[in-house]
């Protein structure tokens, strides 16, 4: 059976809001309304959910869509940004370019990539060390830690070059018996099992 990791989708981005708390922007919202119609989401029995406000709304449409509830785990948020505050998206890209080239670093204060890593790995594999690897199970939450755990799964150092493609909405795939990689990055609305 698959496990995913999805990326919550395109949000409403709003310098006086703390990011946390950004929610899906129309086209995001579209997307994980699609992607809740896949025939795949009707096999998932357990979705978990960071706590920030765009990854419960991801979760909540995809929950709707395969009937059932989700959980909430406060571990699983982004990378801690909130030193720097909002970035405009040129310097945030600048910023993340060097987060994840200089892992054992903080960018003026950020979380480092090394402690985001282990933290998002430590929130996952506790989750799936008593799940049983028969039921598909998803986890939603966000690029950052996504690529970061994705790296750890890989064997990979951690790279930029392992981040999703912009835009979020993105997933990838691997079995839950022996948590081998299955499908690098999808959009989330074109992915098949």
């Amino acid at each position: 059976m698959f496990g995913l990791y999805i990326t919550h989708p395109q949000v409403m981005i709003d310098p006086l809001v703390p990011v946390p708390q950004w929610g899906l922007s129309e086209v995001g919202r579209q997307r994980a309304e699609q992607t809740a119609q896949r025939p795949w989401v009707c096999s998932l029995k357990r979705i978990i959910s960071s706590n920030e406000v765009k990854a419960v709304e991801t979760a909540e449409i995809l929950a709707s869509g395969a009937g059932v509830g989700f959980e909430r785990v406060e571990a699983m948020h982004e990378n801690d940004r909130s030193a720097t505050g909002f970035l405009e998206p040129a310097a945030f890209e600048a910023a993340a370019d060097w987060f994840f080239a200089h892992p054992e670093e903080s960018f003026r204060g950020w979380e480092r990539a090394i402690d985001a890593q282990r933290r998002i790995v430590e929130a996952v594999f506790g989750i799936l060390s008593d799940h049983d690897p028969r039921q598909p199970v998803a986890f939603v939450g966000h690029g950052g830690v996504g690529t970061l755990l994705k790296c750890h799964f890989s064997g990979l150092p951690i790279a930029r070059n392992s981040d999703q493609p912009g835009g979020g909405g993105n997933l990838f795939a691997f079995t839950l018996d022996d948590r081998r990689l299955t499908c690098d990055w999808t959009a989330m609305e074109h992915w098949q099992p």
